[in-house]
């Protein structure tokens, strides 16, 4: 059993990725197997809605100069699926939504290869707007037939400077009951 969580943050090292490293820690103490993928900063390329995945079905989005398309590659062949994302006016990264846009576009042309993955979202906040950032995630995860995992209180963590989102105790054990959830259920889902 496999997650890949992808950190949408330009902070490598920042509560996003603090967030992410507690959950992908905790999922391997339970025997799933992770990796992280950081799209942040990155250039990448908003979805035309050009439908040439609809076309092509070839697992692939038509931009392939950006790195989305491996993430939808490693999304495809996990278990389980985690985005992270700090909250930007109230709601995910320009390079979050690119990746929930096309890869939710190139899963459906496909065959929806997404359905019935487990899928949670991982917001990092200052103050307010993480509850909009984790719905559009989630959004994602509804549409494609995934199951979502919850915690034990939305999936989010409150800090401002990098690392302070490790003084959040609270969140921090969200991410704990987290990666208990999802691990249980994948575990249930690949007994089958």
């Amino acid at each position: 059993m496999k997650v890949v969580a992808i950190n949408g943050s330009p902070r490598k090292e920042g509560n996003t990725a603090a967030m992410l490293k507690r959950l992908t820690s905790k999922l391997e103490a339970e025997g799933i197997e992770t990796e992280t993928i950081n799209i942040g900063g990155k250039k990448v390329h908003g979805c035309t809605a050009c439908m040439k995945c609809f076309e092509k079905k070839n697992d692939l989005c038509i931009f392939d100069d950006d790195g989305i398309n491996e993430c939808i590659t490693k999304m495809k062949d996990a278990d389980g699926i985690v985005i992270g994302s700090p909250t930007y006016f109230a709601d995910v990264t320009t390079e979050t939504k690119a990746l929930i846009d096309r890869a939710g576009y190139v899963s459906l042309a496909n065959g929806g290869f997404f359905a019935r993955k487990a899928g949670a979202a991982v917001v990092a906040v200052r103050r307010a707007g993480a509850v909009a950032a984790y719905d559009s995630i989630n959004h994602l995860f509804g549409i494609t037939s995934m199951v979502t995992v919850g915690s034990s209180y939305w999936n989010l963590g409150i800090g401002l400077h990098p690392g302070d989102v490790n003084e959040d105790e609270e969140g921090m054990q969200t991410m704990d009951n987290l990666a208990i959830n999802m691990a249980w259920l994948l575990k249930k889902i690949n007994s089958e």
